[in-house]
């Protein structure tokens, strides 16, 4: 049984999400386990939305196999709640796998089971987490982080790329991918992804060249010189290069590669496309290339990273 605790205020998409994953986990793994919702006091439990969702009582998980917990604006005050850091460290002694979803980790921390593991949280969080929890090894920029049977992910839609990881533990590749397929997702996106988007930090509030950095990243594979991306802005090379530096804080050159890498590192990842074929796509041409890119973003190359994601 898949237990998710929420608490007053929760974020409605943390709980959401995941549990829609697990639901339709059963149409294709009839053994998939059932989803029950709990919190310290049952009935109708107010999401920061104003939408309720039911909740049995703690009491209720006596089956619980998995735990998930909701993050949310209400986070701070069920840290404060004595029966629900109670209820946490009973789960996790009794031998139940521990997840949370966005600053739920909080509600882990607390607990005293993220001491001395990995763990990730909404980025956002990162400066009053580490100051609260230092002895909790805290990787900010990644969207899921499994150590041992604890699982942490970062905000909100990175709980459903940590259900579909649970999923393909529990059922296997195959019925993740086809929980994927029903959920419309275009894919499963690996534990250490970034959560930033290259795209959004290279764009400012006019967004002068959002329309170009977005064609940049559909066609990676182009010959995006400084003066093709010059005309498509219709701008000469010297005043376009001072304006995308002057923009976006980075060189056209530099943000070319920031795309590549990041799409690159997407493929790399989640499939099992030869290295060769992916810097084939992505523009990068030559794997050497991509490899240096690669260490220079990330300081692993690519197929370290594929190896992290698969054991991940």
């Amino acid at each position: 049984m898949i237990g998710f605790l929420i608490f007053p205020e929760f974020q409605l998409l943390d709980a959401a999400g995941p549990i829609s994953v697990f639901e339709i986990a059963r149409r294709h793994a009839p053994n998939a386990a059932h989803v029950i919702t709990v919190a310290n006091k049952a009935g109708a439990v107010r999401s920061s939305s104003g939408t309720e969702m039911f909740a049995r009582s703690l009491r209720s998980a006596s089956a619980v196999t998995t735990l998930l917990i909701a993050g949310g604006e209400g986070v701070e005050a069920a840290t404060r709640c004595k029966a629900t850091i109670a209820f946490i460290q009973r789960l996790a002694r009794r031998g139940v796998r521990m997840a949370s979803v966005c600053n739920g980790a909080y509600l882990l921390a607390e607990a005293g089971l993220l001491d001395g593991r990995c763990a990730t949280t909404h980025w956002s969080c990162t400066r009053d987490f580490t100051g609260r929890y230092p002895n909790v090894r805290l990787e900010p920029d990644q969207i899921f982080i499994r150590d041992d049977r604890v699982w942490t992910s970062a905000g909100i839609t990175a709980g459903i790329d940590l259900a579909l990881a649970m999923i393909a533990e529990d059922h296997g590749e195959q019925v993740s991918r086809a929980v994927a397929r029903q959920l419309v997702l275009y894919q499963r996106r690996g534990g250490g992804q970034s959560q930033f988007s290259t795209l959004l930090e290279l764009k400012t509030p006019n967004g002068r060249f959002a329309g170009l950095l977005s064609w940049m990243r559909e066609n990676l594979d182009a010959q995006l010189t400084v003066d093709t991306l010059a005309d498509r802005a219709g701008l000469s090379a010297r005043h376009f290069v001072r304006s995308f530096i002057a923009e976006t804080g980075s060189t056209p050159s530099k943000a070319l590669e920031r795309l590549r890498v990041e799409v690159a590192r997407e493929r790399v990842q989640s499939s099992g496309e030869a290295i060769e074929l992916v810097a084939r796509s992505t523009g990068f041409r030559d794997p050497e290339r991509m490899r240096r890119a690669f260490i220079r973003a990330f300081g692993q190359a690519p197929q370290s990273l594929r190896r992290t994601a698969r054991s991940a």
